[in-house]
């Protein structure tokens, strides 16, 4: 979507507008093969003493892993070594934080996904954040403990699924939650974290030494994922996973948590990134998480493949397709789906899907239609769809029809149909009038919220809290974007911006 430069310019936008604010800009940090000498972790792992028995001769040095200091970044690393470094690689994105600081002096824009902490922007752990005097523009920190955080909810609480907004600084709680509730990190074995914008201090603050990690990180380039794994190879308890980037496929964008307990999975589906600004901390965004919480079953239990139900299905495709280590999936099947049975997890997975199986039918628009059929939902009445969004790109009719066809419970092939067919099989199946007509109800039914460059002026951070809110005036002015569908978007939290979706 968009102009070939479309990309460098959305990743000199969001470094620019978070360097500005003085708190985080972004880090995509992925698992490809696990090297040797470190153990086999799954999901269902209950005590190291299993992990000791599975864990293959090691032919790598393991180190314990040591406080973390201003002095070196979280990896280890001496920062001026790390410095020549990054030049050295013209100044290509390390997922290693700088020391804390309260202005950082660059010649040239930050990385978009690297993490520049400022100090009086980052919530330290055992901290809170205080409120500020009338005209203070700068989030002040205390070291008491927060007062409204809920630590008595520890176990599994949303065993049907649900959806809360996040917390936000300054705002007073309600169907909220904190990722410290979503993190449950004092019981919390193994965590699968995958996101695109990453502040790795931040995470691991929230997180206990003894917590099992796998970061399912952006690394297009080899070298890249070898640097990571350098600079990871001293954590003994954290994984990288690189998804494939093939081809075209330059973002990984998903954001995915799949938190194992001793009794029981939470699976976390939240619009925010890893880092403080989207889960409320700096009290400029709002952002969506989906959880479920699934019960762990008996030992002589297994839902296994045959009976897995159409989420649970889906979810190991994803994580297949992302390139998790076969027994951390395995141990999906270890836990009760049986309450996902109206429900489906919906995926796009970058690259091009063809074959027998017919992989296209299950992801992307093609994907939601294959869901919206599967859950009974599939109509041919006309739809009134409102779509919430944080970026908009080079949008059409054509795109969104086919968005709207999903909706309905179309698995794609209408709208390839308008676009590759013969002119005979378009006479034959009354193919423009069938365009025409589902082009009106996008006309008339569907509405796309976004907020207007007034509503981030008036929100609290301003202008230069919306680097992640993106859009470009060239494509609002094409010929062909549907500019009459477009809605103001503000949250019923004043002052917020939404990075919903």
């Amino acid at each position: 979507m968009g102009d070939s430069d479309s990309d460098e310019e959305l990743k000199r936008a969001i470094a620019l507008s978070l360097r500005d604010q003085g708190f985080p800009s972004p880090v995509p940090v992925r698992e490809g093969n696990i090297p040797s000498g470190c153990e086999i972790i799954d999901l269902d792992s209950e005590d190291e003493a299993q992990n000791q028995r599975s864990r293959p001769s090691a032919t790598m040095q393991t180190t314990t892993a040591t406080p973390l200091t201003a002095a070196c970044s979280f990896l280890g690393l001496n920062r001026k070594a790390m410095e020549e470094e990054r030049l050295a690689r013209k100044r290509r994105s390390s997922i290693s934080p700088p020391p804390m600081r309260k202005t950082i002096k660059r010649s040239s824009p930050l990385p978009p996904n690297v993490i520049t902490p400022a100090t009086d922007a980052i919530l330290k752990p055992n901290q809170q954040m205080s409120t500020p005097k009338p005209g203070e523009s700068k989030v002040r920190i205390d070291g008491a403990k927060s007062t409204d955080l809920n630590t008595t909810a520890i176990g599994p609480s949303y065993l049907d699924g649900v959806v809360k907004k996040t917390w936000a600084f300054g705002h007073d709680r309600g169907e909220d939650i904190r990722i410290e509730e979503v993190l449950q990190s004092t019981a919390l074995k193994l965590a699968v974290l995958s996101s695109f914008q990453w502040d790795v201090e931040w995470l691991l603050g929230k997180l206990e030494r003894s917590t099992r990690l796998i970061l399912v990180m952006e690394a297009k380039e080899d070298s890249i994922k070898r640097q990571y794994e350098r600079e990871t190879s001293t954590m003994t308890n954290l994984r990288l996973c690189f998804p494939p980037m093939d081809g075209q496929v330059n973002y990984m964008h998903s954001k995915l948590m799949l938190l194992s307990h001793s009794s029981y999975l939470r699976i976390v589906v939240p619009t925010a990134n890893l880092v403080p600004y989207d889960w409320g901390e700096t009290g400029v965004m709002e952002n969506m998480v989906f959880l479920i919480d699934l019960p762990r079953l008996t030992e002589d239990q297994d839902s296994g493949r045959k009976n897995m139900t159409f989420f649970g299905q889906d979810l190991v495709y994803f994580l297949e397709a992302m390139g998790l280590d076969q027994n951390v999936i395995e141990s999906v099947y270890k836990f009760d789906f049986s309450r996902t049975v109206n429900l489906a997890f919906v995926h796009n997975i970058g690259g091009v899907h063809f074959g027998k199986q017919e992989p296209w039918r299950r992801t992307g628009y093609c994907g939601l239609g294959r869901a919206v059929e599967q859950l009974g939902l599939k109509t041919s009445e006309a739809l009134s769809i409102d779509y919430v969004t944080s970026s908009v790109g080079a949008l059409n009719i054509g795109f969104l029809s086919a968005l709207y066809l999903a909706a309905q419970g179309d698995d794609g092939l209408t709208e390839y149909q308008w676009r590759g067919s013969s002119n005979e099989v378009k006479k034959a199946l009354n193919v423009q009038a069938i365009k025409e007509e589902t082009q009106i109800h996008v006309n008339e039914s569907f509405r796309i919220y976004f907020p207007t460059r007034d509503t981030v002026a008036s929100s609290t951070g301003g202008t230069s809290s919306g680097g992640t809110i993106w859009f470009q005036s060239k494509w609002y002015k094409s010929l062909t974007f549907p500019s009459s569908l477009l809605r103001d978007c503000r949250s019923r939290r004043q002052g917020l911006l939404m990075h919903n979706k």
